[in-house]
């Protein structure tokens, strides 16, 4: 058995430990209701511009934008991946990375992968696994801007523009509540044609110059968003997942410091015993 000073230590240590696990968790749950209210917004926005775009497409079924038009075959896909910059977050990462992982073996063969990188734990992760990453934007702060994204965004969009991409995914976490992260894969490019319109018949809006440069950079901003957002829900994910991960850390140092007490007091007692039977010892060979 160790000895008291030794365990004294020990639990000294674990109690620091759980001081410091106790601040992150509190630094995490004031992030995470900041960026729930942030995902909210930016969910209402996202839905507006989708109604906008299957309005404009349901006004205009004569102009085929690249956006909606499947190619003829498929021989390089883009992925989006959105991670965090940072651990401590619990499965996120490791989850979201499973969910890449399964989708890059599941495709056919001969088609090429590459992947655009929000967040240094994915671009790390996929470079051991062997995919090329053709782009990255890392260290991105807890209250992301459209701005701090637009490279990756914009650099996909070329790249399907251009013909480098026949397909762009999104693959982010979603938040669902604060115990429940899900990551999930989504088709940017091709655009789904799958949105009904909020007015349907025949009806325009009015436009300023003309349709299509509205429509044009209507597409492009939309793209942005749904990336911009799938980055809002990741954050919101990881400050969850972190606060519970953090909580739970406290929990387990607490209840170590009980079984060290435990075990302190047993050890205690063992020392005193055993300076009891010396002295009695002692004084039976006087």
């Amino acid at each position: 058995m160790a000895s008291t000073k030794e365990i004294r230590g020990q639990i000294k240590a674990v109690q620091n430990t759980a001081k410091i696990t106790k601040a992150m968790e509190m630094v995490a749950a004031s992030k995470m209701r900041k960026a729930q209210q942030r995902v909210f917004d930016a969910r209402s926005y996202a839905e507006g511009i989708r109604q906008v775009i299957a309005n404009l497409m349901q006004a205009h079924p004569e102009y085929q934008h690249s956006f909606f038009t499947p190619r003829e075959a498929v021989k390089r896909i883009g992925i989006i991946l959105v991670t965090t910059d940072k651990g401590l977050c619990g499965g996120l990462n490791t989850n979201a990375l499973r969910l890449a992982v399964q989708r890059i073996r599941a495709q056919q063969t001969g088609v090429e992968v590459e992947v655009i990188n929000i967040g240094r734990r994915g671009g790390a992760f996929m470079r051991r696994f062997g995919v090329n990453v053709s782009g990255s934007v890392e260290n991105i702060s807890d209250s992301p801007e459209l701005s701090d994204i637009l490279g990756a965004a914009d650099l996909a969009i070329e790249r399907y523009i251009d013909g480098s991409y026949d397909e762009v995914h999104l693959l982010y976490s979603e938040f669902v509540n604060t115990m429940t992260q899900r990551p999930g894969m989504s088709q940017l490019l091709p655009c789904p044609e799958n949105e009904e319109p909020s007015h349907p018949g025949y009806w325009d809006y009015l436009y300023e110059p003309d349709s299509q440069v509205v429509l044009d950079g209507l597409l492009k901003r939309y793209i942005e968003s749904l990336v911009y957002h799938g980055v809002l829900e990741n954050k919101a994910c990881e400050q969850s997942a972190r606060m519970v991960a953090m909580k739970s850390a406290t929990d387990n140092a607490k209840s170590m410091v009980k079984d060290l007490q435990i075990t302190y007091n047993k050890a205690r007692q063992a020392a005193i015993t055993q300076e009891l039977a010396e002295i009695v010892a002692g004084g039976a060979a006087a």
